[in-house]
């Protein structure tokens, strides 16, 4: 893909969660027109995410809906998100990492995919090895067989961690010839419709089964570590508009 916007940290960093970021209502009105994404040709599929969830989020519907078609499917972790509460203790971070892993593999098999592979890299510093995470996505690319393609969270998604991994997943896939898609999750909240930062021109949508898309609502709802407050007066990782908002933009793609 060309033309890829790149590090928008700074839009991220600029619209709290607080804020609400861009309503689902404006995507909805906004009516974006991009071209179905053509998967016939994908024979198996890794995907690759910054933190449990992100896979879900980005790209679940159609991780189920390959999956229903016969085509296997592979999630990769980065990371097992431990760093989602700041301040918590090295105890409560191991066991944030546990129950995320826990969550990660209860969504996959409601997803109908393979259990995930979790590389366990520290949650908020994966552009520090980002050249690590790149062989590594080198390796698993080049094991699999020819037609593999590898989806990954966008290099512009505004999460450092997101763009990092997305990074390593371009660099990975051409040394390997595969075909990369870049799936955005954060992009919704701080972009707006035709906002220049976004490569629409490369944009696709996911044309998906609702058997496929109920599977992504019940696969999403397994992470009950991000949508739960951990005790009163902490709020929950991700906001209550959140998901719904992922639900009514559908899946979209950029190649």
């Amino acid at each position: 893909m060309t033309g890829v916007a790149v590090d928008n940290t700074a839009r991220m960093a600029a619209c709290p969660l607080a804020d609400g970021g861009t309503p689902e209502q404006i995507w909805s009105a906004a009516g974006l027109s991009l071209p179905d994404l053509d998967m016939r040709d994908c024979a198996e599929l890794v995907l690759v995410g910054a933190h449990p969830d992100d896979e879900t989020l980005g790209f679940g519907a159609a991780a189920a809906w390959l999956a229903e078609a016969g085509v296997p499917v592979q999630i990769v972790s980065a990371s097992d998100g431990g760093a989602a509460f700041p301040g918590a203790t090295p105890l409560q971070r191991n066991r944030l990492e546990q129950a995320r892993r826990s969550e990660l593999r209860c969504a996959a098999e409601t997803l109908g995919v393979s259990p995930p592979i979790s590389l366990g890299f520290p949650d908020g510093q994966l552009a520090c090895h980002e050249d690590r995470l790149t062989e590594v996505l080198t390796e698993i690319l080049a094991a699999r067989p020819a037609g593999t393609w590898c989806a990954a969270t966008w290099r512009g998604d505004g999460h450092p961690d997101h763009e990092a991994v997305g990074r390593a997943a371009a660099a990975a896939t051409r040394r390997t010839a595969t075909v990369l898609v870049e799936y955005p999750v954060w992009m919704w909240h701080w972009a707006r419709p035709a906002d220049s930062a976004v490569p629409w021109e490369h944009g696709y949508t996911l044309p998906v089964s609702s058997t496929a898309r109920q599977r992504k609502l019940a696969a999403a709802r397994c992470f009950h570590s991000q949508f739960t407050p951990p005790e009163p007066g902490i709020d929950a990782v991700l906001p209550p508009y959140f998901l719904p908002r992922l639900l009514a933009v559908g899946e979209v793609v950029f190649r």
